[in-house]
């Protein structure tokens, strides 16, 4: 099983040791990452394994959605499914 991340916000450093640390923490796997600046913001897209999460995954999603509250970002976490079925239509 899998999750997209998406990360969106001003660029500031860090950002990425600390999405990664947050998935780390709950044993999600980062396999992919894309990222880019666009202008002053940071854009960032992760494909993460969560075959061995170790909480729920709604609990998960809400934690990274804290995590970036705190740090001014924008953090969204969908289970691929979802993503994939919302392109589908």
């Amino acid at each position: 099983m899998r999750a997209v991340i998406t990360v969106v916000g001003k660029d500031t450093v860090g950002i990425l040791a600390k999405v990664s640390g947050g998935c780390a923490e709950y044993n999600v796997n980062v396999s992919e990452v894309s990222q880019t600046i666009l202008q002053d913001m940071f854009c960032m897209i992760m494909m993460c394994d969560i075959s061995k999460i170790s909480i729920d995954f709604g609990s998960f999603a809400d934690k990274m959605a804290g995590l970036g509250k705190d740090m001014g970002l924008s953090v969204h976490v969908m289970h691929e499914d979802i993503f994939n079925s919302m392109h589908r239509i």
